[in-house]
């Protein structure tokens, strides 16, 4: 591999430049990642004949709940795991390069989000903080660090503390960054409404975790909007798996950093990669998303896998966002039935 191949990565700016290196990640990882090189054999998968991206197998999501997916002999510097349930086993991701993640969602966040060093980060992740291994608490720990400002910090049980909180950046209009799990924001929301000027952003992380009726995006961001006089409600998409994060500034489509890419796979067939059409129905010019499970390239992920295929469902469009959509039923098992342990 390359030895300048870390820090290139986030100097990807082009198409070109993002598939020249997404294979040359390919072939270092076929080679020296003995969990993924044995899926592509299972596969027959002969690595040196993949010469473009739409080629290359994704492993799925569930390998990290039954494997160490990590290249040759590294050891790893973090293990994050999934928050799982008490029937599922977590995932883990082994992080052997913790520069390669601190890299990742600080210049993520910089080019949606600018500086974090302007922002009051408001953290209210109380699923997260009652466990080990969390890489959402692992970021948001990183920013509030970067962020400086005195009031930062993470909110366990304090809806009350943390509803003055808002009022006080509501009497100072400092740039402030609320992310929370969405549970927790809805408890918020209905026990300390308050109308948040333009200068606070919401953020919610997507999932119930069992503590409240499951909803749908857009009935969540009503609820949340309603609540805090607010036009728009962001998102974050993040998974155990990945290094990278995705950001969606409203109603729920995502955009992706440079250096990872979201691309859409036949739901009946898992290593067949959807194409957009030349047209939708109706012969409009502009292009139509197209429809199946998420599979994601994330060159962060150097040295764990970099092509990963997810359990969600959803739309990708040509621009590259994408929307999530749902979930696969029985993904716990769907895909790994190749290398079963």
């Amino acid at each position: 591999m390359n030895p300048a191949l870390p820090q290139a990565i986030f100097r990807i700016n082009t198409d070109n430049a993002f598939r020249a290196a997404a294979l040359e990640v390919f072939h270092f990882q076929a080679a020296h990642n003995p969990v993924y090189r044995e899926y592509l054999s299972r596969l027959g998968v002969d690595a040196g004949r993949i010469a473009k991206i739409e080629e290359i197998p994704f492993l799925p999501a569930g390998f990290f709940r039954t494997h160490r997916v990590l290249c040759g002999s590294m050891e790893p510097e973090l293990v994050f795991e999934s928050s799982g349930t008490t029937t599922t086993t977590p995932s883990r991701h082994h992080v052997a390069d913790a520069s390669l993640y601190r890299s990742s969602l600080s210049r993520t966040f910089r080019q949606f989000y600018g500086p974090p060093e302007k922002y009051c980060f408001l953290a209210l992740l109380p699923s997260y903080l009652e466990r080990k291994g969390s890489s959402l608490v692992y970021m948001l720990d990183h920013l509030i660090r970067q962020s400086g400002h005195s009031d930062s910090g993470f909110y366990l049980g304090r809806l009350d503390g943390l509803a003055g909180m808002l009022e006080r950046r509501n009497g100072d209009r400092h740039p402030t960054l609320l992310l929370g799990v969405s549970f927790a924001l809805a408890d918020l929301a209905e026990k300390y409404p308050v109308d948040l000027g333009d200068h606070i952003i919401v953020m919610e992380t997507g999932g119930m975790k069992g503590r409240r009726k499951e909803m749908v995006r857009s009935e969540l961001h009503s609820l949340l909007s309603d609540a805090f006089s607010l036009s728009t409600i962001h998102s974050e998409y993040g998974m155990t798996e990945l290094l990278s994060q995705a950001y969606s500034s409203g109603e729920g489509l995502f955009r992706c950093p440079p250096w990872m890419r979201v691309m859409a796979r036949d739901p009946n067939d898992p290593l067949t990669i959807l194409t957009h059409p030349e047209d939708d129905l109706r012969g409009d010019p502009e292009k139509i998303p197209v429809k199946g499970g998420l599979n994601i390239i994330d060159l962060a992920n150097l040295y764990s896998c970099a092509f990963i295929a997810t359990d969600d469902l959803g739309k990708v469009h040509e621009d590259g966002s994408f929307e999530v959509t749902g979930r696969f039923d029985h993904s716990d098992v769907r895909g790994c039935n190749l290398m079963v342990p």
